[in-house]
Order: structure tokens, then sequence, then C-alpha cells
């Protein structure tokens, strides 16, 4: 891939300039229009010239219906990592997001919803929030109760005062006395621990030596274990998907309902975002670099978002390539840490 080092300041700032104006105008740019922007100087045949060597670079192509110049996903990419002018949010649009977020809200449900509508809302394309990764939340208190046969209902709360309900099938039949003797040894243990860190605890328990462990506990740690199983990881809150119908460039129906599928399978889209997780930052996919077809001609903004200083999420905006990189980025950056203040503060 060609990088800035390979071009000359010329040619970068042609790259720039027909990258933004192909961003702003969603037409293809041709050597006439880009010889009208007054910083350029240069003649539309020494334009086309540099065009060409672009062209031969892997940084724009022709569509095949215009004589005009689009930029490929190299040249969106050296524009991104080295010719873009990040924009800082204005102020009003720091208050909106800043209202929004952290005033009042039902749980930590709630403001996922809105930070997913907000990402949507002013981008004018789809907006993604994963739900915070259940490792990290810390456990606050648990009960059990029997219903038929060997089926528990485990009532369990979290974080925010968010209720958790599972139901698990035990080895045996427990009876009221004995499954409030577990829940109360648990309680005892556990409370404030993460989910992580209470599986680590039950592995190092079911380990023990069963002489130095009364019935009880050993029935206490098999219901945790059965609780606590570790999970897929396999949700986020989308909004404004049906956004993505009005750019040209997605309004193709196989591309659109290869999207579509995308989303309602979540898979994908799981794996893509929890690539982000590791990450510092914000981190940017453009066209075929996300490795999912369907994505192809889409690029994805995204930022991890914090709890406790623990990365538990990450969120992030989904649009066409041709996206106004230099006002998402800040956008979702922004956002990211306000919805860790906001997951923070209850």
């Amino acid at each position: 891939m060609a990088s800035n080092q390979d071009l000359n300041e010329r040619s970068l700032y042609l790259l720039k300039t027909l990258v933004e104006r192909y961003i702003h105008d969603g037409q293809p740019v041709g050597s006439r229009v880009l010889s009208k922007d007054p910083n350029l100087k240069l003649s539309p045949a020494t334009i086309r010239n540099v065009m060409a060597d672009l062209e031969d670079m892997g940084l724009i192509h022709s569509p095949h219906t215009s004589a005009g110049r689009v930029p490929t996903v190299s040249g969106y990419r050296l524009f991104v990592n080295s010719l873009l002018t990040v924009k800082p949010l204005e102020s009003s649009e720091l208050n909106q997001l800043q209202s929004s977020l952290l005033t009042e809200y039902d749980g930590p449900g709630d403001v996922l919803n809105k930070a997913s509508r907000l990402l949507s809302e002013v981008t004018k394309m789809a907006g993604v929030v994963t739900l915070p990764r259940r490792e990290t939340v810390t456990l606050r208190h648990i009960e059990f109760l029997p219903m038929s046969n060997t089926r528990v209902l485990v009532i369990f709360v979290t974080d925010g005062q968010e209720v958790h309900n599972k139901i698990i099938h035990t080895d045996r039949l427990y009876s009221p006395a004995e499954l409030q003797q577990a829940a109360n040894y648990l309680n005892s243990v556990y409370v404030g621990r993460s989910l992580a860190k209470i599986r680590d605890l039950i592995l190092n328990e079911m380990e023990q030596d069963s002489n130095q462990v009364n019935q009880g506990m050993m029935d206490a740690v098999c219901m945790a274990r059965l609780t606590f199983a570790q999970q897929p990881q396999d949700d986020y809150v989308l909004s404004g998907e049906t956004n993505l119908m009005g750019f040209s460039e997605l309004s193709d129906m196989e591309r659109l309902k290869q999207l579509f599928e995308a989303f309602s399978q979540k898979r994908g889209v799981i794996h893509l975002l929890d690539q982000c997780l590791q990450a510092e930052g914000v981190q940017i996919f453009i066209g075929e670099e996300s490795g999912y077809r369907a994505f192809d001609h889409c690029s994805l903004v995204t930022s991890s978002y914090s709890i406790n200083d623990e990365v538990v999420g990450v969120l992030g905006v989904i649009g066409p390539t041709r996206m106004a990189y230099e006002k998402v980025i800040p956008f979702v950056d922004v956002t990211a840490k306000l919805l860790g203040a906001a997951l923070n503060s209850k």
C-alpha cells in the first residue's frame, strides 16, 4: 500500500482535495473540478498527470460510468491516517451529548439505548453499542427460588441495581431451606466481586478436598457454577440502520440485503467490534479491511468505553466509506468517554 513518503506534497494535497470533494459531493471528481481549487494552482493537464500517478498507485480509481475519480480503500486509509484534519466538537454538540447521557436514566440499558440513538441521529448513519461485558460487573445480591422438579430460578443483582433472571437445572431436588442456605453463603463470600473473579473462586473451591468442605458449601458452589457459566457476548444496541438506505453507494438491493442480514445475525458484527476491545482510542475499519463481505462498502468508526477504568464494551458508527471522518471520529471518541462516565456514576 502506498504511504505518504511515496508522494510529494503536491500529490498529497491533490489526493486530500479529491477525497474531501468526493465525501462532500458524492460524485466522481474530475480534473476540471480540481483545477478550480485556488490552492492547487495547477493546470488541468498537470492535474490529470498527477491523478494518473495516484491511480497507478491504487489510491483512486475511475468508476466505469464516469471520467472522474473516486478514492479506493487504500486512498481513504492514507487520507485518514495522514491527511485528515479532525475537527473538535462544537460546544453546542458537546452540551447536547452531556445533557443526553449524563442526566437521569432508568438503568444501564436506557443509557446504552440513548448512546446508540445519539450516534445515529447526529451522524445520520447507524449507531451501535455493545452491551457491557458481564465479566466486569459486580455481584450485589443473589437468591434461589425452587421451581418444578430440579429447576431453580436464580435472581441476582449487579451494578446499577440491574436485575438478572436465569433458570438452572440442578442434579437433585433442593428444599427452600437448602436454597436459602446456599444463597446466604454466596452473598457472604461473593458479593462485591466481579463475575470473572467469582468464576475463578468457584474453580478453586471445587478443587478443594471434599473432606474440608461441608455439603452445604458444595451445593452453593455448584449452583454458583451453573449460574455464572461463561456466556458468549452476542448482543448490541443498533439504531438508525435504515439511514444507510439513503446513501447511493449502499442502495443496491443485494448490498443492503447482505448488510441487514449481518445486522440480524449479529455474530460477524460482534466479532468485528470485539477486535476493538483491546485497542486504545478510536479504531477505523474501511471497506474490505473489516474482513466481512457485507461491509465491503462501509466504514466502521469505533471506540471502547470503560467502567472503573476497565474496558467493558465498544460503540461506533457504521456508514458508507464516503463519510465525514473529521466529524465522526471526535464524536465517537467523546460519546465513548461520556457513556463510560454515565455508567460509572451509577
